[in-house]
């Protein structure tokens, strides 16, 4: 819950922040130290949470530890991954720990310290309006504050076809409620939908359960041709940097979405070790331990539609990528949908909406991740996680988390801050002399 001590602080702030998810934490992070900008960032949930219904065992993060909430754009900040391990006296044992990737539940309680020390944060506060008169009306459900700038980080929230959203229930629910509610599955059958990070973890979570506990099959179905890695490798990592991110905003939208869609594995594709881990056990499955039944691998379908099945529980059918007469019926007791997320509505800026311009479906931002609107240019609202359009596949990642923040607090400061070397790579043309002029 918000402390009273928040509820009870100035009625203005220089920076009022909308969410508290990894984005608008690491901002708050970087505005600590910047006693000239008063901020306040509230959340509406009662605490702090990240993925908290994902959590499985052995999960580990897809990026390196130093993709915190500060570190790649300023290292000394006491909000580091370092710092915290520090201040918890464990920083030699994770060190002697040797870990190939940070446990996925060790950064989510990483983010939580750093939301809990931070007393510019309130939870348990939900905004509900922002207008605009000379500065931003913020309304809340507890009270009403104004700000001169508005930074929005909501996040994302969980995605179903619009089909499915209707059945959702204890049997067919999204893999972002996994911890919840994939219990007591043993000899049923399961259906795994989507073919991407939270679907293999799911999976190798399904068919690592104790043997009394195993489900009767575990089908995976995903649209992608295979079940394919992720690529990590050092070039394409490079998209993942600064420099790229500039280069990307400045191409055409077209140019934008098809690379998006190009090379969405660099983001959404699996981590090697997963993909090593659900080999072995599919191995072990089927070879050593004699569930020749257990595992139906489906990759190159897709889903068309989910109904009750005739005898109780579900019938999915899907139909095959190159053989598009062949629709495939899977009988199910529970259906779990790894379909990713899509970004949060943000009903809150409803009196201002038609005073913000967009960039198809996203809200229009300049270099700094401020909404362009025809308002002063001194009263802005930044958005965070929420300009994959137009900043390209690192925006929702945690790779430039820190550097994103750290060009919003510059812009409130009017203090740009340094920046690191570019790529290796050319990402621009650089045109010659033009032909046939003279020396």
């Amino acid at each position: 819950m918000a402390s009273e001590s928040i509820r009870s602080g100035p009625a203005h702030y220089r920076c009022l922040g909308v969410g508290v998810g990894p984005a608008n934490l690491s901002l708050a992070a970087m505005l600590h130290s910047r006693k000239e900008v008063s901020h306040l960032f509230l959340d509406r949930k009662g605490s702090f949470s990240w993925h908290d219904g994902q959590q499985m065992p052995g999960n580990t993060l897809q990026v390196s530890l130093f993709k915190d909430l500060v570190t790649l754009a300023d290292p000394q900040n006491p909000y580091s991954f370092l710092a915290y391990l520090h201040e918890q006296g464990r920083l030699y044992h994770f060190l002697n720990a040797q870990f190939d990737a940070v446990p996925r539940v060790e950064f989510r309680n990483y983010l939580a310290w750093a939301s809990r020390t931070n007393p510019n944060i309130g939870f348990g506060e939900a905004v509900e309006e922002v207008s605009f008169d000379g500065v931003f009306t913020v309304r809340t459900d507890r009270r009403t504050v104004t700000a001169e700038n508005v930074v929005v980080g909501v996040g994302s929230r969980a995605w179903v076809p619009p089909k499915a959203r209707e059945l959702l229930g204890p049997t067919q629910f999204h893999v972002s409620e996994y911890a919840g509610l994939a219990r007591d599955l043993g000899g049923k059958r399961v259906v795994v939908i989507g073919g991407g990070q939270s679907g293999a973890e799911a999976f190798l979570d399904l068919v690592s359960q104790p043997a009394g506990q195993l489900p009767r099959r575990v089908s995976w179905i995903s649209r992608r041709d295979n079940y394919f890695p992720i690529d990590d490798s050092p070039f394409t990592n490079d998209y993942y940097m600064p420099s790229y991110a500039e280069y990307f905003y400045g191409l055409d939208r077209e140019t934008r979405h098809a690379f998006n869609e190009r090379h969405v594995l660099t983001s959404d594709g699996i981590s090697e070790s997963t993909l090593r881990d659900i080999y072995q056990k599919i191995y072990l499955h089927r070879f050593v331990e004699g569930n020749v039944d257990l595992v139906g691998l489906h990759p190159n379908r897709e889903v068309r539609d989910v109904q009750p099945g005739v005898y109780g529980g579900w019938q999915v059918s899907a139909r095959h990528n190159d053989h598009r007469e062949s629709v495939e019926l899977f009988e199910a007791d529970v259906v779990i949908w790894a379909t990713g997320f899509r970004p949060t509505p943000m009903d809150f800026l409803g009196p201002v909406a038609d005073r913000l311009e967009r960039d198809g479906e996203e809200l229009r931002i300049d270099e700094d991740y401020a909404v362009y609107w025809d308002g002063p240019d001194d009263r802005r609202i930044f958005v965070q996680n929420a300009s994959r359009g137009q900043r390209g596949l690192a925006d929702p990642n945690l790779s430039l988390n820190a550097w994103r923040s750290r060009r919003i607090a510059d812009r409130l400061t009017m203090v740009a801050g340094n920046e690191q070397l570019p790529s290796f790579i050319e990402w621009a043309s650089k045109p010659g002399p033009q032909a046939g002029r003279g020396a």
